[in-house]
Formats: C-alpha cells, sequence, structure tokens
C-alpha cells in the first residue's frame, strides 16, 4: 500500500509545536509520510491558536490558504486541529465547510483513528473531545526543531485564571508530568545529541503544584543537570510569585541553567493588575527584579507586557510607559489587548479603542527599542558562548547563531563575521558590533565547556 503524504501546519507558540510533533508521532510509518510542501500532500493539518484576535485571524487566513490544495494540489483532506475548534467547536464546521476533520488541544493520541473514520465516509467529523490528555516520555513525538535544541513541555493547562486569558478553556487546568519522566525525555533528547532544551508550560514555577508526590520546578532542575551531553537548560514563561529564592541561587550556582527568564509580568499599574486578577502588586514586581538581579547580576530578563485593557486610563498607560523606561528588561514584548469571549474582561466597562492600543503599542515598543539597542551595546567586547545554527539567510558567507541571552524562535541573533564552526556547536564569541536585537562577533575558539556558566 502506497503511503498517504502528511503535511502538518503548526502556528502559534512553541507548546503548540510540541502538540504538533506529538501528533505527527501518532502516525505509523508504515502508513503516511510526513512532508513539508503542502502542494504535494495527501492530508493537511492545521495545528492551529485562538489566544489572541490576531492569533485567530492568522489560523483561519491559512486554513483557507491551504484549503485551496483540495482543488488545485493532491489535497484530499484537509483537518484542523488545536485552540481554535477547542474554542468554536460548533461554529467551525458551518463556517468552514473545506474542512474535513476537527480535532481540539487533546486528541493527538486519536489522530489515526479519526483519520479512518473520514476515510470511510464520515462528513466533516467534528471530534473536539476535553482537553485532558497529558503527553510522557512514552509518547511518540516527532521533533522537528534542529538536531542542537528543542522544547520540552512540562505541564499542560493553566489554573491562574487570569481574567484576559482562554488558557484554562482551551487546555483545561494545571496537570504536570512527573519529574521522572520529564528526565526520561531530557536523557533520550541529550543522547541523540540535543544540546539546549527548553522548558515550557503555561507557568513553569506552578509545575508540580498539582501533584501528590512534592515535585517541584526546584527539584526537576536538580536532576536535569545531571544530564550528560547537555549543555543549556533554558526555562520559559514564569508566574512571577512562584519564582523563589531557592530557584533564584540554583540558577546562579548550576553551569547548565542559562541564566535567562521569561516573567510574563502584564503591567505594572496596581489597579490594572487587579482587574487583570493578577496576584503579583507593583511592590512586588519591584522587590522580585531586586532579588533576581542581586542574584544573578547577569541575568537577561524577558517579559511581555498588555496595553489597552479595559479601562486603562492615560496615567495608568504613562505609570507602565514610564517603567519600561526605567531599563529593567533585555526584552520586552507588547500586545494590544484582546477581548476575548468567555474571559471575565471581555464583560468588563469601558473598553479601549483599537486607536489608542495601537498608539500605547507603538510608544511602549519604541521605548523598549531604544533600551534593547543600549544593552546590546553594553556587550560590545564581551566574549559570550553562541549557538551555531547556520548561515545567515542575506548570505551564505556568514554563520548566524544565538547567544545564551537568546532563546529561540522570539529574541535576535548574533551573525559571525569570522572564524568557522559547525552547525550545532558551541563557540565562544567576542562580540564587536550590535544593533537593536541582534548580536556580530567573531570566533575566539571552540567551546571547550558549552555550558551556561560561560558568559
Amino acid at each position: 500500500m502506497e503511503r498517504q503524504k502528511v503535511c502538518l501546519v503548526s502556528l502559534g507558540c512553541p507548546k503548540n509545536l510540541v502538540d504538533a510533533e506529538v501528533m505527527l508521532g501518532h502516525l505509523p510509518e508504515d502508513r503516511f509520510e510526513i512532508i513539508v510542501d503542502e502542494s504535494e500532500a495527501d492530508i493537511i493539518i492545521v495545528n492551529t491558536c485562538s489566544f489572541i484576535k490576531e492569533a485567530k485571524e492568522e489560523s483561519v487566513e491559512t486554513i483557507l490558504e491551504v484549503a485551496d490544495y483540495k482543488t488545485n494540489g493532491h489535497c484530499r483532506l484537509l483537518a484542523v486541529c488545536g485552540c481554535l475548534p477547542q474554542r468554536y467547536r460548533e461554529e467551525l464546521a458551518e463556517d468552514l465547510p473545506e474542512v474535513d476533520l476537527f480535532m481540539g488541544t487533546g486528541d493527538a493520541p486519536r489522530i489515526v483513528e479519526l483519520l479512518d473514520a473520514v476515510e470511510a465516509g464520515a462528513q466533516a467529523l467534528q471530534a473536539v473531545g476535553e482537553p485532558e490528555f497529558l503527553y510522557d516520555h512514552t509518547t511518540p513525538r516527532v521533533t522537528s526543531s534542529p538536531f542542537y535544541s528543542t522544547y520540552v513541555k512540562i505541564a499542560e493547562g493553566c489554573a491562574n485564571l487570569c481574567s484576559y486569558c482562554v488558557i484554562p478553556q482551551v487546555r483545561g487546568t494545571l496537570r504536570s508530568r512527573s519529574i521522572a519522566s520529564v528526565v526520561d525525555e531530557v536523557r533520550t533528547l541529550a543522547a541523540a545529541g540535543v544540546k539546549e532544551i527548553n522548558l515550557i508550560a503555561q507557568d513553569i514555577t506552578a509545575y508540580g503544584s498539582d501533584r501528590d508526590d512534592g515535585a517541584r520546578i526546584e527539584d526537576l532542575l536538580r536532576e536535569l543537570v545531571k544530564i550528560e551531553g547537555l549543555a543549556w537548560l533554558r526555562l520559559l514563561y514564569a508566574y512571577p510569585d512562584g519564582i523563589s529564592d531557592e530557584l533564584l541561587d540554583l540558577m546562579a550556582s548550576e553551569e547548565k541553567i542559562c541564566n535567562y527568564l521569561d516573567i510574563p509580568l502584564q503591567h505594572i499599574d496596581d489597579a490594572v493588575l487587579a482587574m487583570m486578577n493578577r496576584r503579583v502588586d507593583e511592590a512586588g514586581i519591584r522587590s522580585l527584579l531586586d532579588r533576581i538581579r542581586r542574584r544573578i547580576p547577569d541575568v537577561t530578563l524577558r517579559t511581555s507586557f498588555i496595553v489597552g485593557f479595559p479601562g486603562e486610563t492615560e496615567g495608568q498607560f504613562s505609570r507602565l510607559h514610564e517603567f519600561v523606561k526605567e531599563g529593567h528588561f533585555e526584552r520586552v514584548g507588547v500586545f494590544r489587548y484582546s477581548r476575548e469571549e468567555g474571559t471575565s474582561a471581555a464583560e468588563l466597562e469601558e473598553q479601549v479603542p483599537e486607536r489608542t492600543k495601537r498608539t500605547r503599542y507603538h510608544k511602549l515598543m519604541k521605548a523598549q527599542n531604544r533600551i534593547s539597542f543600549r544593552k546590546n551595546r553594553d556587550l560590545v567586547g564581551r566574549t559570550e558562548p553562541v549557538l551555531v545554527e547556520g548561515y545567515s539567510e542575506e548570505t551564505d558567507l556568514l554563520l548566524r547563531g544565538r547567544s545564551i541571552r537568546q532563546a529561540p524562535d522570539v529574541d535576535g541573533q548574533v551573525y559571525i563575521t569570522a572564524g568557522q564552526a559547525d552547525v550545532g556547536e558551541i563557540v565562544m564569541l567576542r562580540i564587536t558590533d550590535s544593533s537593536d536585537y541582534d548580536l556580530i562577533g567573531e570566533i575566539v575558539e571552540p567551546s571547550s565547556l558549552p555550558s551556561a556558566a560561560q558568559v
């Protein structure tokens, strides 16, 4: 029997990417061939995001684009999975007749069963289940990340209940994997040549709080740093009130843990934070930043803010603007508030006009651009470990990579103007120049100890 060609298009965050890889892992090799060209695929799967308005729009646009291959390509079955069907399971079947199969965020293990049901004649099968699935080290997974770096999801869902957020609706409440399961997966990845593991969850600091075995993020990290071959461990998405002194001291003392934290703060004004149902106020945020910088002076901090939250006044935005200008963060992401049905914030009065949101967005980003440029200039002359990722997209005369200060996909890059190295190698690089987000440097020597301690 000829294998069916499957192309999966994954949108949204790294957590979605892991879901897509797990879904591909459930496709038997003797029946399915995974390809990247939609025009040649028999089956196209779109893994969607619905976190904010722009993500929903991108998801729908992508679905409509690939649906064209049912007419002008080889595609005979189009499946849509993930967050969008989980939220809009009833509406999508009516609005998108081009789609043959709808699946939710927890339906990856059923992929073959559901594809077979469609092949057997089920029309526009709507098979969205409850978001209860949690993958582990025994779950099949086809890693699509580079061979030297990947994401490992240590928990699913969220119990924080921020007033603007739909995550509990589409992914369920917090469900943490066991320490043994995560360690087994990371050990297998490291043995296969992965040097950088990016630990992800909606809130990594909540890891283990739902379990009865007392597991904590600190305990998990102590086991992970023992794994041979692993060079960098990066922590992504840490809720501010879960960052303990013990965690910070562990980061400072363990060579393999990158001195990098992504801490979504969302705002600085106490009234806005309270309306967002955030548990940390301005005083708590400032105290946290002081604790982090004292314990890890050379840490790289990333955060995100929301502008235009319902009722946000000019004065409250000005407080946020001034806070950003203080220069606490190397990286800042800014989102315009998206009014999401099913959230308590969507029912608030005084919704901010879109034009005001855009103005505030650009003003905040402009302030951070200046800070990012200055902080990058301060790195010129330093020697830092860099993970080589390939050649520049502009020219094959320049290698490119990421420093230990740059997370994949969201931060800038390093352009290497002198020296040679293999892809996946960690080298020591002297920074010679910089821009707002990127660094430029020359290889000094290959790194003999490719760890996070070489900053």
